[in-house]
């Protein structure tokens, strides 16, 4: 029996006080941040059960006063590369999942797809297939509130120093003690190993990853490579597994240049 199979048979799915909270500052444009993203991934579904996670948007300003004024910001024309970010703001007011969905679609198209998602008009299409109400996207990428709430992420990474992306700074339930920030990208086992010793304990509990199934109910789209680190199979049987799921018609095989994934049908 492997992972897999016996992901299927003792998979839980516990709701315990989380005694930690991370913050995990990203720049939509950067390499390094889409990288993370899949570690970010696996740690949450080994060990979410300890930790809460926000997302803060910690993005290089350009001037935008040579471009077109807010008000007309809405425009297939409009290109730049603040968009991004805005765009995921916007995204995030349907929900959490909603605008983490739409974050990694946009990296999708970006460092797998090669797309320009600094384009407005890209920036829809991603929308659409992130499956967005496009028209409360539309709206809320040029209100008060998006804008809102990409300036708090911006005073949020000036107030923590954030200098570097990624950076994440863990912090444990004792307000009085300060958190912890690691700046850079950094293997899978270093932020394990920061989270053990903030929670104080030689050994977590390592919760079993889901069966493949309900992993693509919240991650629509997932590649080899990190289904093979999810489950701890080697990439070739994971490769297997998956033209399995695919002869059984329960997902769909997108082969890019560089990476093969998945997506649930």
């Amino acid at each position: 029996m492997n992972n897999l199979d016996l992901a299927k048979e003792i998979y839980d799915n516990p709701n315990p006080v989380k005694p930690m909270e991370l913050y995990v500052f990203l720049d939509p444009l950067n390499t390094e941040c889409w990288e993370l993203q899949s570690v970010m991934r696996k740690l949450q579904i080994e060990y979410g059960h300890y930790f809460s996670m926000r997302v803060v948007l910690s993005t290089k300003l350009f001037n935008l006063n040579s471009q077109q004024k807010t008000s007309s910001i809405a425009t297939d024309s409009l290109t730049h590369p603040v968009l991004a970010s805005v765009a995921v703001k916007a995204a995030e007011l349907q929900g959490k999942r909603a605008g983490n969905q739409f974050l990694h679609k946009l990296q999708e198209q970006l460092f797998l797809k090669t797309q320009d998602v600094s384009s407005y008009k890209v920036l829809l299409e991603i929308a659409e297939e992130a499956n967005l109400d496009q028209e409360e996207f539309k709206k809320d990428f040029h209100s008060v509130h998006t804008a809102k709430a990409f300036q708090c992420d911006l005073q949020i990474t000036r107030e923590m120093e954030i200098t570097e992306v990624p950076s994440i700074v863990f912090f444990n339930e004792c307000i009085e003690d300060e958190g912890v920030k690691i700046s850079g990208l950094h293997s899978y086992d270093t932020y394990l190993t920061i989270l053990q010793e903030m929670l104080g304990s030689d050994t977590l509990n390592r919760q079993a990853p889901p069966p493949l199934e309900q992993l693509f109910t919240k991650y629509t789209t997932i590649a080899t490579k990190e289904i093979a680190s999810i489950y701890n199979i080697s990439p070739e049987t994971a490769e297997r597994e998956m033209k399995k799921q695919m002869l059984q018609q329960k997902v769909e095989r997108i082969s890019l240049p560089d990476e093969t994934l998945w997506k649930i049908k």
